[in-house]
C-alpha cells in the first residue's frame, strides 16, 4: 500500500524550519512518499482568528521558554537557527516563487529556510529572493515574473484555503491519511503512524541524574501524564512540587483555562494529542465529565500530609490524579479524596480534615514556582552542576529533562 506523508509549511515558522530538515529522513525511514505542501501561514491565522505575530502575545516567562525550546529543537536536529530582526518576515513572494518553479518543492524550500533562519536574510525583499533563485541555478527574472501572475497568486490562495478546510491551524502540520499532527516535535508520532520505528529517548535504568524539580497541579491532564511516568523516567532525582495552577495563571497573565481560548481546530488536536501521548506512555486516560475542577483540596492534602516526600505518598498523588483523569472521579469532593487515601492505607478523613492547615503553604509553593520560571504544568527544572537552572515545560519534555539531568548537552 502506498504511504504518503503530507507536510504543510510556510517559511515564517522556526519549528517548520527545523521540521523541514528532518521530514525527508522520516519519510525515507518509513518507506513513505513525501508530499510537500506550501501554504500561507498568515492566511490560516486570519481564518482562525489567530494573531499574526503569535509570539508577541506570550507572557514573558513563556516567551523566554519558547526561545530556549526552539534552540534545543534546532540543536537536536543539528541545524543553525537564529531569530532574525523583524520576525515574522513577509514570505508571500518566496512561496509564490516556490509554486512557480514547481515540485519537487523541498530543494528550493531548503534554500529559503536557510536564508531566513540560518543566514539572516530578509526573504521578504525581492532582491533577496532573486539572489536565492540565482544561487539555485534558476532564471530569477523569469521565475519572479511567473510568481507575480494571477495564476500563481490564485494557486497559493487555493492551497491555503485547502489547508484551512483540512483543519490546519499552524505549521508544521503533517497528515498521515486523515490524521493530523502539528509541530516538529510530533515527527516521531508521524513516523510511528507511517509504520516506522522512531528512536526512543528513554535513558537506561539507574542512569545518574541531577536534581529535577517537577511542578504540578492535579487540574492539568498533561501534569497527570507526567506524574504517571515520573518515577519510571526521573526516579529519585525528581523533587515533586505542587502548585495552584489557577493562581499561577492569574499571576502571569494567562487565561484560567487555556484550552477554552484555542480555536476549535487546535482544541480538537490538543484532545487527540493527549490521547496519543497517553497511549505512547501506556497511561490510562479519559476526559472527565467535570472540567475544570477545583484542585485546592487535594493540593492542600498533598502539602499538609507531606506526600511528595516518600514513595508511598507519591503513589497516592498518582492515584488521585488517575482518579480524575482516567476514572472520572471528583477529587475535589472530600469523601472521594478520603476514600482514595484510605485505599492506600492513609487516614483519609483525618488528612482531609487537616488540609486547611496548608492554605498558606500552597500560596507560598505557587509563588516559589513562579519565581523558578514556571508558567504552566508540568514544569521540570533541572539543576545541572555548574549551570543555571534549566526549565522544560510540558509532559512531552520529560525525557528532555532527564537527558539534561544526565549531562547530555544536546538537550540543554
Amino acid at each position: 500500500m502506498r504511504k504518503i506523508l503530507e507536510f504543510w509549511f510556510d517559511f515564517s515558522c522556526p519549528y517548520a524550519y527545523v521540521a523541514s530538515t528532518r521530514v525527508e529522513a522520516v519519510a525515507q525511514r518509513a518507506g513513505a512518499e513525501l508530499d510537500a505542501r506550501p501554504m500561507l501561514l498568515g492566511g490560516v491565522f486570519k481564518a482562525r482568528g489567530t494573531p499574526q505575530n503569535l509570539a508577541a502575545t506570550l507572557n514573558p516567562a513563556k516567551a523566554r521558554h519558547n526561545l530556549h525550546d526552539m534552540r534545543r529543537q534546532a540543536q537536536q536536529a543539528g541545524v543553525a537557527l537564529h531569530m532574525p530582526p523583524g520576525h515574522p518576515l513577509r514570505t508571500v513572494e518566496a512561496l509564490r516563487c516556490l509554486l512557480a518553479v514547481g515540485p519537487p518543492f523541498m530543494p528550493l524550500a531548503h534554500r529559503f529556510y536557510r536564508a531566513y533562519w540560518a543566514e539572516g536574510r530578509d526573504i521578504g525583499q525581492a532582491e533577496v529572493v532573486a539572489a536565492i533563485l540565482t544561487e539555485a541555478g534558476l532564471d530569477a527574472a523569469a521565475v519572479q515574473a511567473l510568481a507575480a501572475s494571477d495564476a500563481i497568486k490564485d494557486e497559493l490562495r487555493r492551497r491555503t484555503d485547502e489547508a484551512v478546510a483540512r483543519g490546519v491551524f499552524g505549521v508544521p502540520t503533517c497528515f498521515v491519511g486523515d490524521e493530523l499532527f502539528w509541530g516538529q516535535d510530533r515527527l516521531d508520532m508521524v513516523e510511528a503512524a507511517l509504520g516506522g520505528s522512531p528512536p526512543s529517548l528513554r535513558l537506561p535504568p539507574a542512569t545518574p541524574l541531577a536534581p529535577i524539580d517537577l511542578y504540578f497541579d492535579y487540574s492539568s491532564p498533561f501534569a497527570y501524564l507526567a506524574l504517571a511516568q515520573a518515577e519510571a523516567v526521573l526516579g529519585a532525582a525528581a523533587r515533586w512540587r505542587p502548585l495552584l495552577l489557577g493562581g499561577l495563571f492569574r499571576s502571569v497573565g494567562t487565561a484560567d483555562v487555556p484550552l477554552f481560548t484555542q480555536s476549535p481546530e487546535k482544541r480538537r488536536h490538543t484532545m487527540q494529542d493527549l490521547q496519543r501521548q497517553a497511549a505512547r506512555a501506556g497511561v490510562p486516560f479519559a476526559w472527565p465529565t467535570r472540567f475544570p475542577i477545583s484542585s485546592v483540596l487535594p493540593l492542600r492534602v498533598t502539602l499538609q500530609a507531606r506526600l511528595c516526600e516518600s514513595p508511598r505518598g507519591r503513589a497516592l498523588i498518582v492515584r488521585m490524579a488517575r482518579a480524575m483523569w482516567a476514572e472520572d472521579r471528583d477529587i475535589g469532593d472530600p469523601a472521594v479524596l478520603a476514600g482514595l487515601a484510605d485505599e492506600l492505607g492513609f487516614p483519609g478523613a483525618a488528612m482531609v480534615a487537616a488540609a486547611n492547615e496548608a492554605k498558606a503553604e500552597l500560596f507560598a509553593a505557587t509563588a516559589e514556582a513562579e519565581a523558578a520560571g514556571a508558567f504552566g504544568v508540568p514544569t521540570f527544572v533541572v539543576h545541572a552542576p555548574g549551570r543555571e537552572p534549566l526549565l522544560y515545560w510540558g509532559v512531552d519534555r520529560i525525557e528532555w529533562a532527564a537527558r539534561a539531568a544526565a549531562g547530555d548537552e544536546t538537550f540543554m
